[in-house]
């Protein structure tokens, strides 16, 4: 089930945090009040001449002596009954990283900015713009350079393909310099199960199904318009490597897809960007860049999985449900977990959205007597209209 964790903030002489200035004003009104009816109630007592008789003046006094100490206290306990926080809220603050965080990493960010202006830009990517991005500084602040390109894309010879499945140039990418010998500098020293042998690999994805739990494009459009979901014309693909599905919806339903993106150890960016499909360059913990109820479909992939903190997936799926339009499809897609938290954490989850079951496929990912047996899950979801 998800963890949710409720906390309060509190100064060092315990008072709670948001009564703190507070509730010493209105004590310390409280007792000045005190102070002054006993003063005024020892010269009534001390007058020979009774209080009714006496001047007005020191009647409206204590009257309003009287009133004040009301409200103070009606105050008081209004305060106090005040309700906590929402326990959203203390959740998200306590995520970490969420939101804008530049300001927590002032060193990467003194760096990232330490730049000659009008000049070219550093070549810091790897080195502070992803670290950064990934502690939650995101977007970046903009810098007034010149970004590196590739040495052939500066001399105009590269040759983009107009085929989204044809060999990705190596000429495309800024490699590592050759002195960093562990390093890829070309597609074919990359492992082809990355997403970067498009022209192999990449090219029966989404197009023939090994199993239950595969989704292709054909099936996706055909399940789309039974269930009233309306063409797919926009979506987002959350964590879709090189961007093969969107290239595979551009092709058979002219789509575009947006697909999110980080170079990890490999130029995931750039290789989608090469393919002709939008790269969005935001970690899975961002809110998506993306305004509310224009996306048809959103897609999950192999990235979101069990090593995301139960409340930040919990995030992600109603980040989900903010973007998609009513009627538009939720694509859950071989998210892996254990096989005993399928059903308590992942699956409750997903049903606490209310979306329509169209598709719901379980299969193991590890064998039987495996030590920590895990399965896949793939889902399609439809938002409520």
């Amino acid at each position: 089930m998800r963890k949710t964790v409720v906390g309060s903030a509190s100064t060092a002489g315990g008072w709670p945090c948001g009564l703190n200035l507070n509730a010493v004003f209105l004590l310390s009104m409280v007792a000045t009040n005190l102070l002054s009816l006993y003063h005024l109630s020892i010269r009534a007592s001390s007058n020979t001449t009774p209080l009714q008789s006496g001047p007005d003046f020191d009647q409206q006094q204590v009257f309003q002596q009287l009133n004040a100490i009301r409200a103070t206290v009606s105050h008081l306990r209004s305060a106090s009954a005040t309700p906590p926080p929402p326990p959203e809220l203390v959740l998200y603050t306590r995520l970490a990283p969420v939101g804008s965080a530049c300001s927590a990493h002032p060193d990467l960010l003194h760096r990232f900015m330490s730049y000659v202006p009008f000049a070219a830009c550093p070549d810091d990517v790897h080195t502070l713009a992803e670290p950064l991005i990934l502690r939650g500084c995101h977007p970046l602040p903009r810098r007034r350079c010149f970004s590196p390109t590739p040495p052939a894309a500066a001399a105009g010879s590269v040759q983009l393909p107009t085929d989204p499945f044809a060999p990705l140039p190596d000429s495309a990418v800024r490699w590592p310099p050759a002195t960093d010998a562990k390093k890829c500098r070309s597609f074919s020293c990359l492992p082809p199960s990355l997403g970067f042998d498009v022209a192999r690999t990449e090219a029966g994805k989404f197009l023939r199904a090994r199993g239950a739990l595969d989704l292709t494009v054909p099936q996706l459009l055909r399940l789309a318009s039974m269930s009233r979901a309306g063409p797919i014309r926009l979506g987002l693909d959350v964590g879709g490597g090189t961007g093969t599905l969107a290239a595979r919806l551009k092709q058979a339903a002219n789509a575009t897809v947006l697909t999110t993106t980080m170079d990890l150890g490999a130029p995931y960016s750039e290789a989608a960007a090469a393919r002709g499909v939008v790269p969005l360059h935001a970690p899975l913990q961002q809110r998506f860049p993306v305004g509310d109820g224009t996306m048809d479909m959103v897609r999950t992939g192999h990235a979101v999985n069990r090593w995301i903190p139960e409340a930040a997936l919990e995030f992600l799926w109603y980040d989900s449900d903010r973007v998609l339009r009513p009627g538009g499809l939720l694509w859950v897609d071989h998210l892996w977990c254990r096989k005993g938290d399928l059903e308590g954490v992942y699956a409750a989850m997903l049903r606490r959205l209310g979306y329509k079951t169209i598709k719901w496929a379980v299969a193991d990912k590890t064998g039987n007597g495996a030590k920590d047996e895990l399965v896949y899950l793939t889902a399609l979801l439809q938002k409520p209209f």
